[in-house]
């Protein structure tokens, strides 16, 4: 007898998934100003599911409604992005120190096998991509719910998460990056597995000041816009 699966994606949950898909990979891009008509023909969309798709994104932060401005997607200033990755650098350390005092073994193991896909889909991408998806899918997502800290798993999963994924995929396309985070998350992962809580910190610490360095960089090349 075949299995129910336990739960079935909508035809709103479809549409959320590929908006959100297309914010993160700058397909809709920041500031730009998206209509109802125009998602409808460019996605493949109807209206319905559309509409509680773009109420969703707009719940999390990723698309802000204005008066007599319309529905466009979320955007930040240089500095404001900057001021973001000083945030995660401080948080997102606690979280490893602490993922590496309180995930379990098959935890670790779980995310071990994780970034094991992750290298076969930067290898798919010819190493000019590292794109995950949120939830288990994402390194920095493990972590955080890993660290057994609620009040900071809500921070760091909350709005400042979505809307810094679409930031780092934009980021991870730099030549060489994408192999380059995937060591970092490995060395990460090996201090969690270790139980050494101040070198996991340590590491995840250098691997956000890493890409906010990063950002700098493009900023300064005129290879990043805002």
């Amino acid at each position: 007898m075949a299995e129910t699966p336990a739960s079935v994606m909508t035809r709103a949950d479809e549409a959320f998934d590929c908006l959100q898909t297309a914010i993160v990979k700058g397909e809709l891009a920041p500031g730009e100003k998206i209509g109802e008509v125009e998602l409808c023909a460019r996605f493949n969309l109807t209206r319905g599911p559309l509409r509680e798709a773009l109420g969703r994104l707009e719940s999390r932060g990723l698309l802000v409604r204005r008066p007599h401005a319309g529905v466009s997607v979320v955007s930040v200033s240089v500095a404001e992005l900057l001021e973001l990755y000083r945030i995660r650098e401080v948080m997102e350390g606690l979280a490893a120190r602490q993922a590496a005092e309180r995930m379990t073994d098959e935890e670790i193991s779980a995310l071990q096998s994780t970034l094991d896909s992750h290298e076969r889909l930067i290898e798919q991408a010819q190493g000019q991509a590292y794109y995950q998806a949120e939830g288990d899918y994402d390194f920095h997502h493990r972590i955080a719910t890993g660290s057994r800290n609620t009040k900071l798993a809500q921070m760091l999963l909350g709005d400042l998460y979505y809307m810094v994924r679409m930031y780092r995929y934009r980021l991870s396309t730099s030549a060489g990056r994408p192999h380059m985070a995937l060591g970092e998350h490995r060395r990460i992962v090996e201090a969690i597995a270790q139980r050494d809580g101040e070198l996991a910190e340590f590491l995840m610490k250098r691997h956000i000041n890493a890409a906010r360095r990063n950002i700098e960089k493009k900023i300064e090349e005129g290879l990043l816009s805002f």
